[in-house]
């Protein structure tokens, strides 16, 4: 056997051995099967293990308040009472309210934690969820949505336009915004909304890449990836393609933006499909995945409930994004869906991707099984 021939035999060789012994989180695609009672004991699954190891309930606070979200779409979809129930004594004991002050004088919308910040977004998600239970629990008690009217009345009533300097904002409050629409037909909220978002787009939106910056401090080529890319965050752009989902399934099909919000959904959606990794996850810097590699669950479930809605809704093409959809949700219950049901891989509170940050099975979080109970949920209105 001559060299040239020896050599070949080797390096074939070789390389078999590296694809046999290569693992990945899941398999690559696999299709759907589930019936719609396989996925009810899914979110039942993830549901009940949250709700029994967390008793007691939080405050209305953005984290909180996104696991409230997830929880409502598996309420709509299960009607199991005991989620309902869950949300309610959680309204009850924050009032109805997010931040709690009355003194509209010192009223603020930068970051804060405290009852002054009555007009940053993140205390205001949390009015998400009481016009829903509002809506579900027969309209009779116009406490449960009078001080989101408050707040958001008052915003409206303002000169600023720059409430939702973040993107997560996006989720928090779009929906607000067209849910009390829809209560009241006050089409203030309609377009408040989008000249709050056209300003949201102005710092943080990338025409280039149609994706979102998560603020103004991480715009290239000002903040760059490790390897000096556009460094998008999976979480951030998981909360504005989530929150189109809400707002144009809220907007009624004459509305005046609404095809403006559903083609920046479908450009979004084909930027995120080419960025999908191959076990069906996104890493938490889109178009780095070398800048923190492996699994990220919280992104990856936003991302699913919004190739679902849109497939379910006939946005999206299924023939080109039910692949996407099938890597998705192979991952999420395959890999990050742990056998008690804990929803794991979820990167912790932040607002970047961190290289070198640990997120492995036991990293959970609320807002993570909040988006995933969202994915969940749309999945089960897409099975047969």
């Amino acid at each position: 056997m001559n060299f040239s021939n020896s050599f070949f035999i080797l390096m074939a060789s070789v390389s078999l051995t590296i694809v046999s012994c290569k693992t990945s989180a899941v398999k690559s695609e696999t299709p759907i099967k589930q019936s719609k009672a396989e996925v009810i004991s899914i979110i039942d699954q993830v549901n009940n293990r949250w709700q029994t190891t967390h008793p007691e309930f939080g405050n209305a606070f953005w984290h909180v308040s996104a696991y409230h979200t997830g929880n409502m779409e598996a309420y709509k979809v299960t009607k199991n009472k005991k989620y309902l129930d869950y949300s309610l004594a959680w309204a009850e004991k924050n009032q109805w309210m997010g931040a709690k002050s009355n003194n509209k004088s010192e009223w603020k919308y930068s970051y804060g934690e405290n009852d002054q910040y009555v007009l940053f977004g993140d205390w205001q998600i949390c009015f998400q969820t009481y016009i829903d239970l509002y809506n579900f629990t027969g309209k009779n008690d116009p406490r449960k949505i009078a001080r989101a009217q408050e707040v958001m009345e008052y915003e409206m009533s303002t000169k600023a336009n720059d409430y939702w300097w973040w993107v997560d904002g996006l989720y928090m409050v779009m929906p607000v915004m067209t849910k009390l629409y829809n209560v009241t037909g006050n089409e203030m909220y309609l377009e408040k909304l989008n000249s709050y978002l056209a300003y949201a787009d102005s710092i943080m939106y990338d025409d280039e890449a149609k994706l979102y910056f998560r603020d103004a401090k991480y715009v290239y080529p000002k903040h760059k990836s490790a390897n000096g890319k556009k460094d998008f965050w999976a979480r951030g752009d998981g909360w504005i393609f989530a929150g189109y989902a809400k707002i144009i399934q809220d907007l009624p099909k004459t509305a005046k933006h609404r095809t403006e919000y559903i083609n920046r959904f479908k450009d979004m959606a084909k930027a995120l499909a080419d960025a999908q990794q191959k076990e069906g996850y996104w890493t938490r810097s889109i178009l780095d995945p070398e800048h923190a590699p492996g699994p990220e669950t919280s992104g990856t479930a936003f991302f699913t409930y919004g190739f679902l809605w849109g497939i379910n809704n006939g946005i999206l093409d299924k023939k080109d994004y039910l692949p996407v959809v099938e890597k998705s949700w192979n991952y999420l219950t395959k890999f990050a869906l742990q056998a008690d049901g804990t929803v794991g891989y979820v990167q912790p509170i932040g607002e970047k991707a961190i290289p070198g940050q640990v997120v492995d099975k036991n990293s959970t979080a609320d807002f993570g099984v909040g988006a995933f109970l969202l994915a969940a949920s749309e999945m089960y209105r897409f099975v047969k």
